[in-house]
């Protein structure tokens, strides 16, 4: 009997085992297609990869439409990826006809690899760190002969030459970027480029694209859309949009998004999401408008669509009338969805709706993806293995919603599901992503080169909360600090405040002739302040540093420094003797009280992030003159306040000084003028916001000064003109006006207020 069982559970063994083999070598047949799973966003946020890859989840359907997220296995940028069955079994039963397969898994692979002979590249492997010592620049090699370049790949070229990294020594290069056009391989477009592959060889620092960056938007041509450049990539990196994750390098490559070429190259469209339409429903759940395809790739979700399309709160409307043969593919459905694709337009359906879908078209990416964003309609990504945008420093899941396409019938419970308040923190994610990163060409590429920069630099490099959150990686420059509590943006988030005092900074350009000078005098009240941490008197002036004993004596240290260059623009300059997050800039004949220092520093500590001060000043839009003009005069609103009075952030020093183009530096030293309308208009930028301006005893005195043989620059009778030429030299520079117009004043609380003036903290701001 024993015998018996013994031989039963031995047969049983023996089965499993040979069940198991089937199933491995049934495995093996499916190695060309890898689904991409990542969360919702609706649900808590998880760990993520070593390399910022997202982490994957599956879903599962539970009672009451809920879908809870189960972790897969985390799949490490250094090990081969893990393949998923390709299959389409679940939208069997409503698709229509499946896609041909042009191109076997064997002819697959062999383009794949051919491109690709440098597939394990990482930059521990492929890059020369070695040429990057004297710091992170750029060169562009210089056209060829015959060379014709596209108008989109010219906005590339022209956004690194007007970087802070660009270079046109090649000596001093980090990094490559090629003259030739590689932004559309398709065979059949116009915009290709022959023989690129022998001018890129013939190249004298190309050593097999060793530190060279390729762009690329459009790869592979009919039927089957590969990802065939044409050439080999060899140890250069890709920044190509419709990234496969099959293909992606990670922590090499670069995923940027599709773009057309009507984009931007400066400035941009601005996001739709505005503080009047805040409310998180809308018009619409879920909407799409686009081409369908009959036949080929990228044919299988676009023709299942009408599926869930509604016609109510669910619109997903396509055409097949594209193409020039058309009629041909014509099937049942094409005349009954051209007449509804056309009752609907497209901008009022990606303007009143919460949710947007982005099917993947011919390639992986596009065009949708970045018209959601901009439009604050979230996107509903299906497009299985496709690299999203930036996903090395991107969390995405705080912005979109990402599918499989093997479950859209899924997709409206999906959507559905999602609260209010979500809703809202996803749209609101969209626009910063869309204003921060994807609004230009320029911002595309600059974002491209500060990645590579991070990879570089390892050691000074941004972290997750950096990059997504408000203002941004390319505002939030590493290099001042790793630490976001060092940084004027992130006090709320982190639950931290700035220090407790502050330091003024004088900046002087005429001679200490007695003790009755205004910056002596100016010296004397601000040290007063209990508030004040310590005082430095930057000498900017020609004649000799005075010596100590001309100087007041103060109960706060009082440190004496010169200017590295003299120049006005050295004024922002990062001194390191300036240890509080909090900086008092002030000009020589600044005319304030204990009082009103102490009232601003106040008022500042609540909006550390702005400009707080007294003298304001306003821009407007000259019509006549087609250009942004500057005034002077009193009036109901203002967007700037000038410099001589005010504080901010330490930070803005080092953003001024590293961030600010040399050209600008220049003209700002070259007029002597005009410093304080640029540090306003970069904190703009930043901010998005206008500055505050608070109450003061008197209006602002800008003395005309004639002390020794140094005039003061208000009484240049060019002073004003040359201001005018800065406010548009800046909006050019930027590509947009950042300054924002404001009717707020800040009063200390009892301000006027018919009570006795004991009862009042700051009582010299109300005697005249």
């Amino acid at each position: 009997m024993q015998a018996k069982k013994r031989y039963l559970l031995v047969s049983v063994g023996a089965g499993l085992l040979f069940l198991v083999y089937l199933w491995g070598l049934q495995i093996g047949e499916f190695q060309q297609q890898q689904y991409q799973y990542r969360q919702f966003p609706q649900y808590p946020q998880y760990p993520q990869y070593p390399q910022y890859h997202q982490q994957e989840y599956q879903y599962y359907h539970q009672s009451q439409d809920v879908y809870q997220p189960q972790p897969l296995p985390q799949r490490s940028p250094s090990r081969p990826p893990r393949h998923w069955p390709e299959s389409t079994e679940l939208l069997e039963p409503y698709l229509e006809g499946g896609e041909q397969e042009h191109t076997s898994p064997r002819e697959r692979r062999a383009i794949r690899d051919n491109i690709y002979k440098n597939k394990r590249c990482r930059m521990e492997t492929c890059f020369d760190f070695a040429r990057c010592q004297s710091g992170f620049r750029v060169y562009i090699y210089p056209p060829q002969r015959g060379d014709e370049v596209s108008d989109t790949y010219q906005k590339i070229l022209s956004s690194i030459k007007e970087s802070r990294f660009y270079t046109t020594d090649p000596s001093r290069a980090c990094l490559f970027i090629l003259a030739v056009d590689t932004l559309d391989r398709d065979q059949l477009s116009a915009q290709y480029v022959q023989n690129v592959r022998s001018r890129i060889q013939s190249l004298p620092t190309w050593s097999d694209g060793r530190n060279h960056l390729i762009f690329n938007l459009y790869s592979g041509t009919w039927p089957d859309y590969t990802e065939d450049l044409g050439f080999e990539v060899g140890q250069a990196m890709l920044a190509r949009a419709s990234a496969d994750v099959v293909n992606f390098r990670p922590n090499f490559d670069i995923s940027i998004p599709l773009f057309s070429k009507e984009h931007a190259v400066k400035g941009g469209g601005t996001g739709y999401l505005t503080l009047s339409d805040a409310l998180p429903s809308r018009k619409y759940l879920l909407v799409f408008k686009g081409k369908r395809y009959l036949t080929g790739i990228g044919s299988e979700t676009r023709n299942a669509l009408y599926h869930i399309h509604n016609g109510e709160d669910i619109i997903l409307l396509t055409t097949c009338k594209h193409g020039k043969d058309w009629e041909k593919h014509k099937d049942s459905r094409c005349d009954r969805d051209n007449e509804e694709y056309s009752k609907f337009d497209y901008q009022e359906l990606l303007h009143n709706s919460s949710f947007c879908l982005v099917p993947r078209g011919r390639r992986l990416g596009s065009f949708r993806f970045l018209e959601a964003l901009q439009a604050a309609c979230i996107p509903v990504i299906l497009s299985n293995g496709w690299e999203l945008p930036f996903s090395e420093v991107i969390d995405w899941k705080k912005a979109a919603i990402i599918g499989d396409e093997r479950l859209l019938l899924q997709v409206p419970s999906i959507t559905r599901s999602v609260g209010r308040d979500r809703i809202l923190a996803l749209r609101q994610q969209t626009q910063f992503l869309w204003d921060a990163y994807f609004s230009s060409v320029a911002k595309i590429v600059l974002t491209t080169l500060e990645i590579i920069q991070d990879r570089v630099d390892s050691h000074v490099s941004r972290n997750q909360l950096l990059w997504n959150s408000l203002p941004g990686g390319l505002y939030a420059l590493p290099q001042y600090s790793t630490d976001p509590a060092l940084f004027p943006f992130y006090y709320g988030i982190l639950g931290k405040s700035p220090s407790q005092q502050f330091t003024a900074v004088i900046h002087t350009v005429t001679p200490l002739q007695s003790q009755i000078s205004p910056v002596v005098k100016l010296i004397i009240a601000v040290a007063k302040s209990k508030l004040c941490a310590q005082i430095v008197v930057l000498w900017n002036c020609d004649k000799p540093l005075p010596p100590r004993n001309k100087w007041p004596s103060t109960s706060v240290p009082l440190a004496v420094i010169e200017g590295q260059t003299k120049m006005m623009s050295s004024r922002f300059f990062p001194h390191d003797v300036i240890l509080t997050d909090a900086v008092l800039s002030l000009d020589e004949d600044s005319v304030l009280s204990t009082n009103e220092v102490e009232f601003a520093f106040i008022v500042w500590q609540s909006f550390p992030e702005r400009i707080v001060g007294y003298p304001a000043r306003s821009h407007y839009w000259d019509s006549s003159r087609s250009r942004w003009g500057y005034t002077s005069k009193w009036t109901n609103d203002y967007s700037m306040v000038l410099t001589g009075a005010a504080f901010y952030h330490r930070y803005y020093h080092y953003l001024f000084t590293h961030y600010v183009p040399a050209n600008l530096l220049t003209m700002v030293d070259r007029m002597a003028n005009c410093e304080d309308i640029l540090m306003n208009f970069l904190v703009s930028a930043v901010t998005k916001q206008p500055p505050i301006k608070v109450t003061q005893k008197k209006q602002y005195k800008e003395t005309m000064m004639s002390q020794g043989s140094k005039v003061s620059r208000w009484a240049d009778p060019d002073h004003f003109a040359q201001r005018q030429t800065c406010m548009n030299a800046f909006s050019h520079w930027l590509g947009f006006m950042p300054l924002v117009h404001s009717q707020m004043r800040l009063d200390p609380v009892l301000f006027r207020d018919q009570v006795s003036i004991l009862r009042k903290k700051y009582r010299d701001i109300e005697r005249l």
